[in-house]
């Protein structure tokens, strides 16, 4: 993901852009700058003339990150605690969370979005430009081909590929949908007028599955022998030529002075479809480092010097982007719900501690284990239930309860690495782990550290109780193609 955020208002007279640019699916491992054999000059280079965020947090699947950059909220609050949203279900990110987009346009933003929305889309009221954005090119649904830009699901069929409200797919079948999109976004960068403000959110279909990819591009990879991985790092080359060509048009229509780019995936590498997160632990899905510890990085010549080139420790997370964004354009917060995200302006251009001290990562009622004492720890009756799946960190602690997903360890299959083996317990349902000191996740301190466990299960608890009830109703029939002029989109 990249993003563009500068203070018109504050940090000088000429207006801030914003880009966004968001990686779908994109791997810890799998970015140069991580010794990835996969190559990424353009975003090693951007990450390298800016701020790496090496504590850096989104969450372990696509519409959880996207509900969460939007609205500044965690999903306890918003509802969509147990995962994404699928083509048929009459869900969205709730109407009455403000986002992104409709504050800026309080501060003059000219308001664009290139690529994936997957907020939801069965009424016109949940749709991209009804949420803030002037104009929108891209699909609504989370995944489909690169090429015809059409979306199975379940017995349905049809296209996915809308400019604003108009169905655009069939002048576009046959055409690679990042080379789509890095044209689209640099044409709307060309024709914007340098006296707005822009932002440009720009999140990719890249790399998420399907693996597609132009011939080109794989062919520098043909010493990896693993077929998925060899498409799936093709599939990284092409979105680091997308970048770079954006960041180039930047510079030519003489918006970048003015620019702050932020780059993020929105959850782990999905290790069945070419992605990889070594050395972190599990992957896209799961609470375990490797699902949400994130590659991102923030690039702008309105970083304070003594900052460029650094690597932030500082913990962040996907929410924060939201006062962050809203504070560098000028604007205020006022008139959302409470946010669960912090400015982190400040902790990044000029390195300063970051004003967040803890991060929930999730808490979903609706995946439980079976209850037990875990190895004979008894904990108080009033505290946080641990059969249920959830994860905190405070500090450099992290917890972990019920069932947190995968947990293997897994190499680029290009490597020779032979990876630890996870030691399962039967009815183990609480994990404990120092991530500055261990933040591949090996040694469990649970057992050794009760006093910490029943320190973060409280807090765990009070989370709980300021939850909502989770929204992930049955899927609806109506949601068919066929009866929509062959195309995904609102039924109701």
């Amino acid at each position: 993901m990249i993003m563009i955020v500068l203070s018109w208002r504050y940090i000088s007279s000429s207006p801030t852009h914003i880009v966004f640019i968001l990686a779908d699916d994109y791997g810890f491992h799998d970015i140069g700058y991580h010794d990835s054999i996969i190559k990424t000059p353009n975003l090693d280079r951007l990450a390298s003339e800016g701020v790496k965020l090496e504590n850096y947090y989104v969450q372990p699947k696509c519409t959880p990150t996207r509900s969460q950059l939007m609205s500044g909220r965690y999903q306890i609050h918003t509802g969509l605690q147990h995962g994404i949203i699928w083509p048929c279900q009459p869900s969205c990110l709730p109407i009455n969370e403000v986002t992104i987009p409709q504050k800026l346009k309080e501060s003059g933003y000219a308001t664009h979005i290139v690529g994936k929305w997957h907020l939801g889309m069965y009424k016109k009221e949940c749709l991209p430009t009804e949420r803030g954005f002037d104009t929108f090119f891209g699909y609504l649904t989370g995944s489909e081909d690169y090429y015809t830009h059409n979306r199975s699901y379940d017995k349905f069929h049809g296209m996915d590929f809308r400019e604003n409200m108009q169905i655009v797919q069939p002048q576009y079948n046959g055409q690679y949908s990042t080379h789509v999109f890095a044209e689209k976004a640099k044409n709307i960068i060309k024709s914007h007028d340098p006296q707005i403000p822009l932002f440009l959110y720009l999140p990719l279909h890249a790399v998420h599955g399907p693996l597609q990819v132009p011939d080109q591009y794989e062919k520098p990879y043909t010493n990896i022998t693993n077929k998925q991985r060899r498409t799936y790092a093709g599939m990284v080359s092409c979105m680091d030529e997308a970048v770079g060509n954006i960041t180039q048009t930047l510079e030519d229509a003489g918006l970048y002075d003015n620019s702050v780019i932020i780059f993020s995936t929105d959850n782990g590498g999905q290790v069945t479809a070419g992605g990889n997160n070594w050395p972190l632990r599990g992957w896209k899905g799961s609470l375990w480092e490797g699902g949400m510890h994130g590659v991102g990085f923030v690039n702008s010549p309105l970083i304070n010097h003594q900052a460029r080139g650094t690597t932030s420790k500082e913990l962040i997370h996907v929410t924060d982007w939201f006062p962050t964004i809203v504070h560098l354009a000028g604007g205020s917060v006022s008139g959302t719900q409470p946010l669960d995200g912090y400015n982190q302006w400040e902790t990044i251009s000029n390195g300063k501690k970051s004003p967040r001290k803890e991060l929930l990562h999730n808490i979903d009622p609706k995946r439980t284990t079976l209850q037990t004492s875990n190895n004979n720890m008894i904990y108080r009756k009033d505290m946080f239930d641990a059969s249920i799946q959830a994860a905190m960190r405070v500090g450099d602690w992290k917890i972990l309860t019920g069932n947190p997903g995968n947990s293997s360890w897994i190499p680029p299959p290009e490597s020779s690495i032979t990876p630890p083996h996870p030691t399962d317990i039967p009815g183990k349902n609480i994990w404990l782990f120092n991530i500055a000191e261990d933040p591949n996740e090996y040694n469990d301190l649970s057992l050794s550290r009760p006093d910490k466990v029943n320190e973060l299960l409280e807090i765990l608890q009070q989370y709980y109780k300021t939850s909502v009830p989770v929204h992930y109703p049955d899927d609806e029939p109506a949601c068919d193609p066929d009866k929509n002029d062959g195309a995904w989109g609102p039924w109701q």
